[in-house]
């Protein structure tokens, strides 16, 4: 049967690609969003779909639809954006999450939350399992992102226990791919920008501190199983348990493209993890999931997607 699907943040890096996925599954779907990050480049193929319907609108205050289920995907997810307008940031993650599962209550629909690997903090185990309750500061310049994100998943647990929502939470890890934007001060934008543009690659801090990176390909397939899987409402962390340095990453990036850029080094950020990795067992053994694409595939895939980018950006000056 064909369903009614809400994705908030759906004109996003991850929405998008979730809100194609389930059109061409055959449901239909409604994007929601503010705009404040997501843009409507990235729903060009669905704009004139029957299937498809866009509202602007932001989750802070509610919204009232029918709906099957919902994707609740909008919050500004790199530093730059969310430390912007921290205030802002935490009303998106608690007050858009009340209003969501407040729509998930009324009209029985099953609902996802997009939570993220930053509620473990600057984490002291490694790598970091789903029982691991983390190490974050509460005062800290990437407070308003940590504690509004994990603030969110006691809301989808306590809306489960308090009013049986059928709800789920997947925590989701360092995410690339085409579709990200240039300006969004995640490393991997950053240093394929960087090094397109011949321009110096800045790395925070020595260059030791490890990441490990997931294909948005990979990822929503991920969100997509665990949404579809009964009687496990998670949470599940998803992402690539490859781990790599931020110095090997920019090595990588900038042989990759042949750049010319330097690699320099600026001062580390205030509460930046020394190292992030998830344990994927459980999304292996409950979901059946497990990444598929090497790194190298991954990165030429948003390098030329950023070359074009570019490109288009030079001719249109």
């Amino acid at each position: 049967m064909n369903k009614r699907i809400l994705v908030t943040g759906g004109a996003g890096f991850i929405g998008s690609y979730l809100c194609e996925k389930l059109v061409n599954k055959g449901n239909y779907v409604i994007c929601c969003d503010n705009f404040y990050t997501g843009n409507k480049n990235n729903l060009v193929n669905l704009l004139n779909n029957k299937n498809f319907e866009l509202i602007q609108h932001d989750i802070t205050f509610p919204i009232y639809l029918e709906v099957d289920e919902i994707f609740n995907f909008a919050c500004p997810a790199s530093p730059v954006h969310y430390q912007n307008d921290p205030v802002q940031t935490i009303k998106t993650c608690v007050h858009g999450a009340i209003n969501m599962l407040g729509l998930a209550k009324r009209t029985k629909a099953k609902i996802i939350q997009a939570s993220t690997s930053e509620i473990y903090g600057d984490p002291e185990i490694h790598p970091q399992t789903e029982e691991y309750k983390g190490a974050v500061s509460i005062n800290g310049p990437r407070a308003c992102y940590d504690e509004g994100k994990r603030c969110a998943e006691t809301l989808f647990w306590d809306y489960k226990r308090q009013h049986n929502v059928d709800v789920k939470v997947v925590r989701i890890f360092n995410t690339y791919g085409p579709r990200m934007q240039k300006n969004d001060g995640r490393v991997v934008s950053n240093f394929i920008v960087q090094a397109l543009s011949n321009k110096n690659i800045t790395v925070y801090g020595d260059g030791k501190q490890t990441r490990s990176f997931c294909y948005v390909d990979d990822l929503v397939e991920g969100i997509l199983l665990a949404m579809e899987k009964k009687n496990f409402p998670g949470p599940v962390n998803l992402g690539n348990p490859i781990e790599i340095s931020i110095m090997q990453l920019a090595k990588e990036i900038t042989e990759m493209i042949g750049s010319k850029s330097k690699i320099i080094n600026k001062e580390l950020p205030v509460d930046d993890p020394k190292q992030r990795c998830p344990d994927i067992e459980l999304a292996k053994q409950k979901l059946g999931w497990n990444p598929k694409f090497k790194r190298e595939e991954g990165l030429k895939k948003t390098i030329d997607y950023f070359e074009k980018l570019l490109e288009e950006e030079r001719q249109n000056a």
